[in-house]
């Protein structure tokens, strides 16, 4: 089980702790212990199955031994008694309402308390029938915000965020690899062609235990993963499952034989496939899950790997980021697919905060960290001192900074370059967050919207083209200000903002921190066919946040774009010379 998985279960727990109105100190200590896995770069699945465990996991701060213990029985189980105990004193759906906006444990417990509603559809009832106007801080405001968040929350409901499929995909995925004879597992469908969020996961199996004559005991040993809360289905060669947080899973076990076929009928999409078996029709094929066959004798003409069966519709292979029916079958018919890029191709990383404003790490330990990566330079952009929440730079302590900045890119003496940079609030009326003079010092800013997130569209707009006037924004970042499946995209003319910055020279940015993924796929074809300068950013808050860099490679994948048209693609001196020049 990976860090992520465990910081999940110890933050409901602590969650149901104070809708239970336990103890403070007990509540805190699940939510230190929730933050230390999600910080932690060691594997709680390595420490426990160490013959030390127990006194390694002591080492970690904020660990102590009932939560060691803890530790160990979610590893192990996949599972947290304490928490199925809190669980079963309400209803499995109270963890739902935490999941709405502003809804916290105390207002949970207060309704749960008053009258023992415990799921969204009840919650919406109540708000809906008037029942919940005579309890405490439900004025007419706080009901029509809850009714609008119940609204937000159905509309993305069932999806899941493409780290958590992936962590989800990799755990299994080792888990399923411990079978003697299974050799393959690879994850289909919307996860493999790279989608910001899923509704499900296919992951596909082969291997000599996939063969018929003994493939019923590979599915009992994937039928039998702790990982798993409920099993929804078991056929010959599948198990369909639920996870603990809800995510559906379907594994099939194939024969190596149909491997290939089976991979591109379920990687998808849905248009790409159509497209595809029409085309077989008119080869006089047809083309399954099973096989691409001739349709006069059932004859297999490919099967084993995609490649051959693209190659047999005199199709280059098309890669699975691009089969969304936007003209990838003509492009690969006219050999006419771009050469994407791949995540070895980004030299650099700038954007990233340190424990100057609300970041984990010094400047050093991010420096260190990006050399690990094999980067030839980074920029270190803190938050300014209007997002007072990060403990924000005003003018002298980012003049401070960026002092600090250049000294620890002197010691590095060439192994990498560190540039000097701001990460810089844009007001409500499109000034920037800090004097021109200090911007002026700084190699990259990057200047993005943080607050005052409802104003109108039209507002907005002019607010955005204000900050990229200003002569020293280089970078605007996170552009439509979205949280996926948590918050939409501010109203603004995205057009119009783009479309500036490429007459500016002002580069966009694609943020690659998975709750964001900002600008989107379609918004970043925009952007390339306007002629902007387009930057992918972890927007890292820690080191181990720079690993999510290849969550945004997959976003700009999927836009079709080449390294060609990504500056950080670039050495750092070509980078900063195809920024925008400072006055």
């Amino acid at each position: 089980m990976e860090n992520h998985a465990i910081a999940s279960l110890l933050e409901e727990t602590a969650d149901l702790l104070e809708i239970s109105g336990a103890d403070s100190f007990r509540i805190r200590s699940y939510r230190r212990a929730a933050e230390a896995m999600e910080q932690s770069t060691q594997q709680m699945r390595e420490i426990v199955a160490a013959q030390n465990a127990t006194r390694e996991l002591l080492a970690i701060p904020g660990i102590g031994k009932g939560m060691a213990a803890n530790i160990e029985e979610i590893v192990r189980t996949g599972r947290l008694a304490a928490r199925e105990e809190l669980i079963s004193q309400y209803k499995p759906t109270i963890l739902e309402l935490l999941k709405l906006p502003g809804m916290g444990p105390k207002t949970v417990a207060l309704l749960w308390d008053a009258q023992k509603i415990g799921d969204v559809d009840a919650l919406e009832k109540a708000a809906r029938a008037g029942e919940l106007d005579a309890l405490p801080r439900f004025g007419k405001k706080q009901v029509e915000k809850i009714l609008k968040g119940i609204e937000e929350y159905r509309r993305h409901t069932g999806r899941f965020r493409i780290d958590v499929a992936d962590e989800t995909a990799a755990r299994l995925a080792e888990a399923i690899l411990a079978f003697p004879g299974i050799e393959v597992v690879t994850p289909a469908g919307s996860l493999r062609r790279g989608r910001e969020t899923v509704g499900d996961l296919d992951l596909l199996v082969t291997g000599p235990a996939c063969e018929e004559e003994v493939v019923a005991a590979a599915v009992e040993h994937v039928a039998s993963l702790p990982e798993i809360a409920s099993i929804l289905a078991r056929g010959q060669n599948k198990v369909s499952f639920l996870m603990h947080n809800g995510l559906q899973v379907d594994v099939r076990l194939l024969p190596q034989k149909s491997y290939g076929a089976a991979l591109q009928y379920f990687t998808g999409s849905k248009t790409h496939n159509v497209a595809l078996r029409q085309r077989a029709l008119k080869y006089g094929y047809t083309l399954s899950e099973y096989a691409l066959a001739r349709m006069k004798d059932d004859s297999v003409v490919a099967s084993a790997t995609e490649e051959e069966i693209y190659r047999a519709l005199d199709l280059d292979w098309v890669p699975p980021e691009l089969r969304e029916g936007l003209g990838e079958i003509d492009a690969a018919e006219a050999h006419k697919l771009p050469k994407l890029i791949e995540l070895k191709d980004i030299h650099g990383d700038v954007h990233m905060h340190t424990d100057a404003t609300d970041g984990r790490n010094t400047i050093r330990e991010m420096v260190e960290a990006a050399l690990e990566r094999g980067y030839s330079y980074i920029a270190i952009t803190d938050h300014s001192r209007n997002l007072a929440m990060t403990n924000g730079l005003d003018d002298r302590r980012a003049a401070g900074q960026v002092k600090r900045i250049r000294e620890v890119d002197a010691e590095m003496e060439g192994r990498i370059r560190v540039l000097a940079g701001i990460e810089v609030d844009i007001l409500g009326d499109g000034s920037l967050d800090l004097s021109d003079h200090v911007l002026a010092e700084m190699d990259v800013v990057i200047a993005s919207v943080h607050t005052l997130l409802n104003q109108p569209a039209e507002e907005m707009t002019e607010r955005i083209l204000r900050a990229v006037e200003n002569p020293y924004t280089r970078i605007l970042g996170h552009p439509t200000g979205r949280l996926l499946l948590k918050r939409e995209p501010f109203a603004f003319d995205l057009n119009a903002v783009l479309k500036r910055c490429a007459e500016l020279g002002v580069a966009v940015e694609h943020n690659a921190a998975p709750e964001r993924l900002d600008l989107k796929d379609r918004d970043l074809r925009l952007a390339h066919e306007l002629g902007c300068n387009i930057v992918v950013n972890t927007d890292a808050h820690h080191t181990t946040h720079l690993e999510k860099m290849k969550y945004g490679v997959l976003q700009l994948r999927r836009a079709w774009l080449t390294k060609d048209d990504v500056l950080n693609a670039l050495p750092a001196k070509k980078f900063l010379a195809k920024l925008r020049s400072k006055p």
